[in-house]
């Protein structure tokens, strides 16, 4: 194992590492219940956010009444398209919170069973139902501190998108800042297995920036890859898990 942190592309790799752990054929069986809360949330959430955008796109008044115009025609279509890839990286946002809160604890078995498997521990009793009981309150306080987290952090961006000049580069200060919000909460999951709170895996993942933006961004752009983000979450968590078992258990 190296003792030196890796680079934003190398970190970047881990996603991919992390696909092809998820297919091993010990691992299988920790994915399915992860993959099935993302497939459920995403399509419930996906269907509202579209249903919105569009309506609310429709319902401009000031375009319906000169909707024969091909100015206006395109405008509408334009701002549909600006509103819609806005809304896909906050679906993206959205989507990995609420499916990380309801699939914690799942999340965190499957973060065990990827570092039991890579450190060699493949070999140990899988943990029983009431150790995956005794975790939900750890687990669960954990993704609303990161809530918590993301609210704070989230608005000034947001508000940022309506101030002129400053506008042009606010989507990119929000990407980044998705990109880190990723890291911090797939990250998470081996760090919290490993005792460490979720102060500690941001005094972490601060000392490892590029570590951060080169997983975290990676993740972010898959998640907003229709049908690809359904597995991102199980990725995501195993991908992450080794990246802490190659880099960041000795450095923590």
């Amino acid at each position: 194992m190296s003792q030196n942190n890796p680079g934003f592309l190398q970190s970047a790799s881990y996603v991919a590492k992390g696909w092809r752990l998820v297919r091993q054929p010990g691992l299988r069986r920790f994915v399915l219940l992860p993959l099935l809360v993302n497939i459920i949330v995403f399509g419930v959430v996906g269907w509202w956010v579209n249903t919105w955008a569009t309506g609310w796109v429709d319902s401009l008044g000031f375009m319906s009444r000169w909707a024969d115009w091909w100015i206006v025609q395109a405008l509408q279509t334009v701002l549909h398209w600006l509103i819609t890839l806005v809304l896909v990286f906050c679906l993206a946002f959205v989507f990995t919170l609420v499916a990380n809160l309801i699939g914690a604890p799942f999340n965190g078995l499957l973060s065990e069973r990827v570092e039991a498997h890579l450190t060699g521990k493949g070999s140990e009793p899988s943990p029983s139902w009431l150790s995956l009981v005794k975790s939900l309150p750890r687990q669960i306080g954990s993704e609303i501190r990161k809530l918590l987290y993301l609210f704070i952090c989230i608005v000034p961006l947001l508000l940022l998108q309506f101030v002129p000049v400053i506008n042009f580069v606010a989507p990119f200060l929000l990407f980044l800042f998705g990109a880190w919000m990723f890291a911090l909460e797939y990250v998470d999951y081996p760090l919290g297995n490993n005792g460490a709170l979720f102060k500690e895996v941001r005094r972490t993942m601060r000392d490892r920036r590029r570590v951060a933006y080169g997983f975290g961004s990676t993740v972010a752009v898959v998640s907003m890859i229709p049908v690809v983000n359904l597995f991102i979450m199980p990725v995501a968590v195993a991908g992450a898990t080794a990246l802490y078992v190659d880099y960041l258990r000795d450095n923590e």
